[in-house]
């Protein structure tokens, strides 16, 4: 199973992030205990939260796919601060980047995406009076704010994080300065100055360019904090390439052959593991029930009786297979419930009244 600490160890050895172990007090909350690892002024983020200042989520997400069980971690943690401490969130969804990374054929394809992906986030838990979509087709005057921000942001920067190349299309150059615009939305238009952005750690040189320009524009740096990635089926990243990954639109039967083709930490025979036992730390099965469906008691429980070869691979694929059904066909049921009305109020215009807007958080 590969490594996939190695990117959070990095931002931490090498680029200045904090551990998040390192802090006091953390929410008492399952992704801040299994799968965050590092943060970036998360503690000044919380205590601004605890004393009551206003505060908000701005949390991505790209034009080009959709909800499967990697983004689970995410959507939880964005989750657990609305519904705790009624806290804005802002979901960016880049159908600009998309295009012009080649992720989608055409703008309309983004935009269609975008919609859909709406309906699927809202479908997913998302209070509509309190989250906001940032569709940049829709929001244009995103735009105008990142022509500010542009000003700061020079080109060997951009090359030098995302290793773009003189010959790269233009329109990559200037993401950054719509990325940057994206996160800082709150502070610009409705004067929320501290910002959380939950990300995977791959994604932290975006966040560090607008860490860069935000003082030099007169805002607030935003918080990070770095989640850890989940491993796919096989062990390896997951992606939507090696199809390693389980969406939420998938069928039962198609999450019960996914899961068990999933990468097991089980001996070759059933003798065998009977009596050696099994690795649930390499056992993606016990994994994914471990971080997402089952308490600590429970896990420890799953853990011990798979080390001592009580419980074979198959069993807790079935056990997984079962949590995951149930867990998909309740958002499916939701998703087809949703309301247009609710889809409408929840897409920024730039015809939207932002003081209207403000009344809700």
């Amino acid at each position: 199973m590969e490594n996939l600490l190695i990117d959070n160890e990095k931002l931490v050895r090498e680029f200045g992030a904090s551990r998040l172990s390192t802090l006091k007090y953390v929410p008492d909350f399952y992704t801040f205990k299994k799968l965050i690892y590092s943060h970036r002024d998360f503690d000044k983020f919380l205590k601004a939260l605890k004393k009551g200042e206003k505060c908000a989520i701005v949390s991505g997400f790209n034009a080009s796919g959709t909800i499967h069980l990697g983004h689970k971690a995410v959507f939880d943690t964005n989750l657990y601060f609305q519904k705790k401490y009624n806290v804005p969130v802002f979901i960016p969804i880049s159908d600009d980047e998309s295009y012009i990374t080649g992720k989608v054929k055409n703008q309309e394809e983004a935009l269609n995406n975008s919609i859909a992906l709406v309906k699927e986030l809202l479908a997913y838990g998302f209070n509509p009076h309190k989250t906001f979509f940032i569709i940049d087709q829709v929001y244009t005057n995103i735009y105008n704010f990142a022509i500010k921000l542009s000003k700061k942001i020079n080109l060997s920067e951009t090359k030098a994080t995302y290793g773009y190349k003189d010959d790269s299309n233009v329109g990559l150059h200037f993401y950054p300065s719509i990325q940057a615009a994206h996160i800082l939305f709150p502070q610009e238009k409705f004067k929320i100055k501290h910002v959380l952005v939950p990300i995977g750690p791959d994604e932290d040189a975006h966040i560090r360019i607008c860490r860069d320009v935000a003082p030099l524009m007169n805002y607030e740096k935003p918080s990070i904090l770095h989640i850890t990635f989940l491993p796919g089926l096989d062990g390896k990243k997951m992606s939507k390439s090696r199809n390693n990954a389980i969406f939420l639109k998938d069928n039962t039967k198609i999450i019960i052959k996914k899961v068990g083709k999933a990468f097991s930490g089980g001996q070759k025979t059933v003798e065998q593991h009977r009596k050696l036992g099994g690795n649930p730390d390499t056992d993606i099965s016990c994994r994914y029930l471990s971080t997402f469906f089952l308490n600590e008691s429970e896990s420890r429980k799953l853990f011990d009786n798979y080390r001592k070869g009580k419980l074979l691979s198959g069993e807790v694929k079935k056990m997984l297979s079962d949590k995951i059904i149930n867990f998909v066909l309740q958002f499916q049921k939701r998703l087809k419930e949703v309301k247009e009305k609710d889809v409408k109020k929840a897409i920024l215009t730039n015809n939207i009244n932002l003081n209207e807007i403000a009344k809700r958080f």
